[in-house]
């Protein structure tokens, strides 16, 4: 909390201004980590079903908004951003800079908290640093960098000469042994309805996630994403600021397009200037033909399991569980089945939990899943196209060479 965000917003709201609650009574109504799962209608209600990670909050009989919050690794974040103009009606979501700049803050403490860090002394050592580095990121509430790292940097950072400016969004540099890392994400998001009449739909988001360990002030990177000969082209491509140039055809490819033989597949090349910190290089989305998981199951508002026959056509299957463990390889048919029978005894309201969204054609199951070492795209960097050009200073200097055998003129004055 910054007074002097608090008092802005009472100068600028007046009668209509709404105080942040504190902490206790904040969270219960964010209902994020809310584990009876109780019907509120406010909350649950079908006419206020929340699409974006912006909430609106009911604080003495007030309406608290915006408030961008996100639950990650069981740990809440949450900002409220100060908006300096009329709140009735809602102003446009784009229109407010706040919304934007406190989502970047807060995915960013996300990633300080959780790199590198192996155990809990770790993250208690980092949350023990957050006061610090807020004050110095976005002192009186006005946030001049998202990046805790470059704040950390900042502080740790010894005062040296640097020759070659430094830009205004890279307050450190980096020193040691240089390295790259890359990581290639993809989250498959499919509804799956078992019926004729409707079909299955899957999306498929992927991210490409760099972390740049480069001496210099300013080095350059390229790298290329590669897809297999029978991939399905990457589409709705968003690319960080940091990158420098990009072809054309990588923009404008969409996922409303028809893919066809004549649609850009590759390579895709980024040139770019790193930051200091992990950031993501870009998003893409792809039209693949088939989700990897096909499933149909309903269990939901039913009495205890009583009987439970199963069988799997690879891996190693637990017993008295619905887990098939596939182990280090796929098959060669790189498909596997897992098929059952499930039996469930009588259903008793006071000792089974109900559910009053889950009945008849509303039911639906949730199925969360990883795939280590696989894209189902195909997409891969190949390790041989990343370049790395330092930017270096030369020192140059002049040498005057005089001839001293030969004559040279005389002056008398």
């Amino acid at each position: 909390r910054y007074p002097t965000v608090e008092k802005r917003a009472k100068v600028f709201n007046g009668a209509s201004y709404v105080p942040i609650p504190e902490d206790g009574p904040f969270l219960k109504e964010l209902r994020l980590l809310d584990d009876d799962k109780d019907f509120v209608e406010r909350h649950d209600c079908c006419t206020h079903i929340n699409k974006t990670t912006i909430y609106r909050l009911s604080v003495g009989g007030e309406e608290l908004w915006p408030v961008v919050a996100f639950l990650k690794n069981g740990m809440i974040y949450a900002s409220v951003p100060l908006v300096e103009q009329t709140l009735s009606p809602h102003p446009p979501l784009i229109s407010i800079s706040g919304i934007s700049q406190g989502l970047e803050l807060l995915f960013d403490i996300q990633g300080f908290l959780y790199s590198s860090q192996k155990n809990d002394t770790g993250l208690n050592t980092k949350l023990s640093q957050l006061p610090n580095l807020l004050l110095q990121a976005s002192p009186f509430g006005t946030l001049l960098d998202a990046n805790l790292q470059n704040s950390l940097d900042n502080i740790n950072f010894a005062s040296v000469s640097q020759p070659q400016k430094q830009p205004a969004w890279k307050v450190g540099t980096y020193k040691g042994k240089p390295q790259v890392s890359i990581s290639i994400t993809e989250k498959v998001k499919s509804m799956q309805y078992d019926k004729r009449d409707i079909e299955d739909t899957w999306q498929v988001v992927g991210a490409v996630i760099f972390k740049c360990d480069l001496e210099g002030i300013m080095p350059n990177v390229t790298i290329s994403l590669n897809l297999p000969t029978n991939g399905f082209p990457l589409q709705d491509i968003l690319v960080h600021p940091c990158v420098t140039s990009l072809d054309s055809a990588i923009l404008t490819s969409s996922n409303i397009d028809a893919v066809d033989d004549s649609a850009f597949s590759g390579p895709y090349k980024f040139p770019f200037t790193p930051p200091l910190e992990s950031f993501n290089l870009c998003y893409y989305t792809s039209q693949v033909p088939v989700p990897p998981i096909l499933a149909h199951i309903h269990f939901y508002n039913t009495g205890p399991i009583t009987q439970l026959e199963y069988k799997g056509s690879f891996g190693q299957l637990e017993k008295s569980l619905l887990i098939c463990i596939i182990g280090q390889k796929f098959p060669k048919s790189m498909e596997i089945s897992l098929s059952g029978t499930i039996t469930f005894g009588a259903k008793s309201h006071d000792k089974q939990p109900f559910d009053q969204i889950c009945i008849g054609d509303t039911v639906y199951v949730k199925l969360h899943f990883s795939i280590l070492d696989y894209t189902l795209t195909g997409c891969h960097v190949d390790q041989h196209s990343v370049q790395v050009f330092a930017i270096r200073k030369t020192k140059t200097s002049s040498h005057w060479k005089l001839n001293s055998k030969a004559p040279a003129p005389v002056t008398y004055g």
